[in-house]
């Protein structure tokens, strides 16, 4: 059966509006149970005083994470998308549900085995979203550059969301008995369901798309395999290849080693934005900020601020005047972004809290805008079958500069009681031989291929 969008022009195409809303909500879902994790650290705080659950959460997630797409990332050009992201966004609503069940069977007590179930449902979050991330980025990288923008304003409206959701619980319960478990279970009630819907969006709603069916079929003309379910799943079961009989090499393509090195500032760009973000997001927002007016809404107000901005600085690229793609210029804005560490802490120390939600707003903003620039620019000149591995990439760099990140927050903590122990005890990931093989092994699977 050919394919009946083969010859007609994108901008003709039905469905472009609806797919921008449907991958608004696939990235909203790809991050929201994170995030309402994050979000109520305190409540964890209060079940896990001991623990610095911020931190370890966020230092558990991200190996499984990072492990995770190293794999698919370089098995990319064999792997069936769809199967992936139905996996990963099952294993979402899975891992959420199974959030619920652990504080009812616990009946909201605390403990080292509650604990280590949560940690364990982190990592499967962190297992998901390897999945869910690098398989709609690889995707949508091949599409418009509206629904990867959509796409990445998803993830950060789940930030912003489920903050202001905690503010309003938060508000609602803070006088009730068990007010902080409430407004937690609510939470991850919400999730849950949320995560369903996207498993039901992507499975029945998302390949039917006219527009959607004609960027994977072109797709699957120059050569990509990974998209041939999603294209069954919307109707079109064998595409033709006269073309490509034709002409041999309209098949080939760049290998994974040749991608990187064309592309290691963009590559760099995506490791530098979230090495610095996840630096001082949430652990240091959360913990090292001292005592203000606001008291214990102060955390919640400055990651609120953070994924408000966020939010917003991923819809200000749309503006094409404002929209940044020189290579040399995203590097500078993205190194001067470290002078904000200098920042933050002498903030801190001496700044009242109008100055530090300021920094916050700021941190947000460039966070948002800078990756938005840097997915949208990057694929552009390559085929769809080198889009969909460039992206993966990309976001593999994306979650080892959130790794390192969260591994480096901890730094933070030095001064405070844990300059002796800090680096055993609270760092073992990054001082264990395991993690060396671990970012040797990454190393090896992005050159060898």
């Amino acid at each position: 059966m050919a394919a009946p969008y083969e010859n007609v022009p994108p901008a003709n195409l039905e469905g472009k509006y609806m797919a921008i809303i449907v991958c608004w909500l696939l990235g909203n879902g790809c991050l929201v149970s994170w995030n309402s994790m994050l979000t109520i650290g305190d409540y964890y705080s209060d079940l896990f005083p001991k623990y610095h659950s911020a931190r370890v959460l966020t230092l558990v997630y991200q190996p499984f994470a990072l492990g995770t797409l190293a794999i698919l990332a370089y098995h990319e050009a064999k792997i069936n998308t769809r199967r992936r992201n139905l996996f990963g966004y099952i294993l979402f609503f899975i891992s959420s549900f199974l959030v619920l069940v652990l504080d009812l069977a616990t009946s909201g007590k605390g403990g080292l085995g509650t604990f280590i179930g949560i940690c364990a449902i982190s990592g499967a979050f962190g297992v998901a979203d390897a999945h869910v991330q690098g398989g709609m980025v690889g995707d949508l990288s091949f599409m418009r550059p509206e629904f990867i923008q959509s796409f990445l304003a998803g993830l950060a409206a789940s930030g912003a969301l489920t903050s202001a959701l905690r503010l309003i619980t938060k508000a609602a319960f803070e006088s009730t008995k068990d007010g902080l478990r409430k407004g937690a279970l609510l939470f991850f009630a919400i999730s849950t369901f949320f995560e369903l819907l996207c498993v039901l969006l992507y499975a029945f709603a998302f390949p039917k798309l006219a527009i959607v069916k004609y960027y994977r079929s072109k797709a699957a003309s120059e050569g990509s395999k990974t998209v041939t379910a999603d294209l069954a799943a919307g109707g079109i079961q064998t595409l033709p290849q006269q073309e490509a009989e034709e002409d041999p090499k309209q098949l080939e393509r760049l290998s994974n080693k040749e991608l990187l090195f064309q592309n290691i500032d963009y590559a760099l760009d995506m490791f530098l934005i979230y090495v610095l973000t996840l630096s001082i997001f949430p652990g240091f927002l959360s913990e090292d900020t001292g005592s203000h007016s606001l008291g214990a809404w102060y955390a919640l107000v400055l990651i609120a601020m953070y994924n408000a901005w966020d939010l917003i600085g991923r819809y200000i690229p749309l503006l094409k005047f404002l929209k940044l793609e020189s290579r040399k210029g995203l590097m500078i804005a993205i190194l001067s972004r470290f002078l904000l560490i200098p920042a933050f802490y002498f903030t801190a120390k001496y700044g009242d809290q109008g100055w530090m939600i300021l920094l916050t707003s700021f941190l947000g903003l460039t966070n948002g805008y800078l990756t938005v620039c840097v997915l949208t620019s990057a694929p552009k000149g390559y085929k769809g079958p080198e889009q969909n591995a460039l992206g993966n990439l990309l976001v593999l760099f994306l979650l080892g500069g959130i790794f390192a990140g969260v591994t480096l927050d901890w730094l933070w903590l030095i001064g405070k009681g844990w300059t002796l122990f800090v680096w055993p005890s609270a760092c073992p990931i990054l001082l264990s031989p395991l993690t060396a093989h671990l970012v040797t092994w990454i190393c090896s699977l992005l050159v060898c291929k």
